[in-house]
């Protein structure tokens, strides 16, 4: 077994989540940044105009790279039931197929974005004032989906050895490269919405070639061997019957928010500019919590490949009791700091203001979604991604649609529109516990399926 296996498998549990985490949750931050990055120094730089044109597409770049995180989240479970069974082989084919697919997947989403990011953007009626600089920065962050794809998977596979500290240096190194070229093309070159996204595709470029170059160098099972690419369908079956509706499951909750920025486009500039400043906060708050999710995901899916069913529990009420605290701590920083935090990105006081609006909310809100999503990740784990995926289309967009028709139509207030987060996040957060612990004593029975042969 590799020491970084048997790391995962053995040891106080606590601790490991914690350490395991804290590198995990900073890579996620990281490429939350790429894209704050972009809209403080356009906000900053170039105007309200530009930044409420790349604050409008932050659904549509949520709705695809989640889809991405989906599928590495695909790869992650797989590889780590591998580890933690111990078979090399089948380790070795999951990886070298994941190398494979990953790219072809974020190509394809390349070929989606730049036929349909207009007309998307029409139908959430953006701004006739921002939609073609909306549709500019769309189009061109789009060409970095396939290096989102590879480092997604980069990412996934390290993570399920128990190795989160390498992808955060690369992402490090990529984000300050984005920080530099964003000053670069907005000040020098004044490509204000273009620059920052050229800058947003070079820096996805530097990290995917920083952790293939990583694979390729690794010398365990996990290492990528060119000679060894080749697609294994079973392995791509199960990576993808996990992955696709994990990949899914994110889009849809991207989904559901596009009928909220709908929701929001319906009030004055100034309340979408706002908006857009203060959901920079969702990012950072859903990331650092999706740190313990990822975790959960990692632990739960190799005690369960080495049948140790203490420590499967074990990580997940240890994942959400880490989660909810990042959560509610985050949240209450930003009921004090809302202002500060919003200057970040604007210095017009109409649009702090606006913002605030939305911090108000759900800074309190925030930690309640990790029962919902940390029982997600769970189910996850154990190879149960498409009832769960279904939960999340009933409860957080069936539910956002009507209650958007429906209570916000009544009201009309940014209030009631906000407000539906909880409620959607904690009618979702019951039916996927009800679940997770239904299959967790299902796997557990004398006749109970093997933990690696299928999803």
């Amino acid at each position: 077994m590799d020491k970084q296996t048997a790391a995962l498998t053995h040891g106080p549990l606590g601790r490991q989540i914690l350490f395991f985490s804290i590198p995990l949750m900073l890579s996620y931050v990281m490429q939350v940044l790429f894209n704050m990055a972009d809209i403080a120094v356009v906000g900053r730089f170039a105007g309200p105009e530009a930044l409420g044109a790349v604050g409008s597409t932050a659904i549509l770049v949520s709705l695809f790279t989640g889809f991405l995180i989906g599928i590495g989240s695909g790869v992650n479970v797989v590889t780590a039931r591998f580890l933690g069974a111990e078979t090399e082989k089948d380790v070795r084919e999951t990886v070298h197929t994941s190398a494979l697919v990953c790219p072809m997947i974020g190509l394809a989403l390349l070929a989606v974005g730049l036929l349909f990011s207009r007309g998307i953007l029409e139908l959430m009626r953006t701004k006739e004032v921002l939609i073609d600089g909306a549709t500019l920065y769309l189009r061109i962050v789009f060409l970095g989906m396939p290096a989102l794809a590879v480092y997604n998977f980069g990412n996934a596979v390290l993570s399920a050895m128990g190795d989160t500290r390498r992808p955060l240096v690369f992402l490090a190194i990529a984000g300050a490269a984005n920080l530099v070229l964003n000053l670069f093309f907005v000040i020098v070159c004044r490509l204000d919405v273009a620059g920052v996204a050229i800058a947003t595709v070079i820096s996805q470029y530097i990290s995917a070639a920083l952790i293939m170059a990583a694979l390729l160098r690794e010398k365990t099972s996990i290492g990528l061997l060119p000679a060894c690419l080749r697609l294994t369908p079973r392995k791509a079956r199960m990576v993808l019957a996990i992955g696709v509706p994990s990949g899914l499951q994110n889009a849809i909750f991207a989904l559901a928010n596009l009928f909220i920025q709908t929701g929001v486009n319906s009030f004055d500039a100034v309340m979408v500019e706002g908006n857009s400043a203060a959901a920079n906060a969702d990012g950072l708050v859903y990331d650092v919590m999706a740190a313990f999710y990822g975790a959960c995901a990692s632990f739960m899916g190799q005690n369960y490949g080495a049948r140790n069913r203490s420590r499967v529990i074990k990580s997940y009420f240890y994942s959400l009791a880490y989660s909810f605290g990042a959560g509610a701590l985050l949240g209450t920083l930003l009921l004090v700091f809302g202002r500060q935090f919003l200057s970040l990105f604007t210095t017009e006081s109409a649009v702090i203001e606006a913002g605030l609006n939305r911090l108000g909310i759900m800074g309190f809100s925030y930690a309640f979604s990790a029962f919902m999503d940390c029982a997600i990740s769970a189910s996850r784990a154990l190879g149960k991604s498409v009832v769960p995926m279904v939960f999340v289309f009933l409860g957080s967009c069936v539910f956002r649609v009507i209650w958007v028709f429906t209570v916000f139509a009544h009201f009309r207030t940014i209030q009631s529109l906000y407000l539906l987060y909880i409620f959607s996040w904690t009618l979702t957060a019951i039916a996927e516990n009800i679940y997770f612990f239904r299959v967790y004593r299902r796997v557990w029975l004398p006749d109970a399926e093997k933990p690696v042969g299928g999803s």
